[in-house]
């Protein structure tokens, strides 16, 4: 019984997201080295993470480490979110009475990618059937998806 619980306690992974090791430098790097390609890089912090974290690819430490990435690209997502509603409400302003309003246009594309984004990462979950492997492949698709729709509103040069 000893032997058993030594060799639990021994092998058990981190239990919370505090406990893993996480640093956004390597995807910001592969980022730069990469002219910006989001395909190619989101993910890459994270995976760094469960490499650095002991136990790092147990289910809970990759959630931690791909919630901590998934946090660092919301926190973009919504600084350029804010820089494309400015953008967007000088347009407006300088735009004639018969442009379609871009505030409104941003507002109502976000709210659908928002949806989009969930069913697709709903979807993405339902393939393992339930499985252990469900939630993290869950937020690894909130946090690609997320990546990329920041680069989108950081890059597209709204109103010019």
């Amino acid at each position: 019984m000893m032997r058993a619980v030594a060799f639990l306690c021994f092998f058990a992974g981190p239990v919370a997201a505090q406990d893993v090791i996480f640093d956004p430098a390597p995807t910001i790097t592969c980022m730069a080295r990469n002219g910006g390609d989001v395909q190619a890089c989101s993910g890459t912090a994270a995976e760094t993470c469960m490499e650095r974290t002991p136990f790092g690819w147990s289910t809970v430490a990759m959630m931690g480490c791909l919630g901590q990435e998934l946090g660092y690209w919301d926190k973009r997502l919504n600084l350029a979110y804010q820089a494309a509603q400015r953008t967007a409400r000088r347009a407006d302003l300088d735009a004639s009475e018969f442009a379609a309003s871009q505030v409104d246009s941003l507002r109502d594309m976000q709210r659908a990618w928002i949806v989009f984004r969930d069913r697709k990462c709903a979807f993405v979950q339902s393939q393992w059937g339930g499985g252990t492997g469900g939630a993290p492949a869950a937020v690894s698709c909130h946090m690609h998806e997320t990546a990329a729709q920041t680069v989108f509103l950081e890059t597209t040069g709204l109103g010019e």
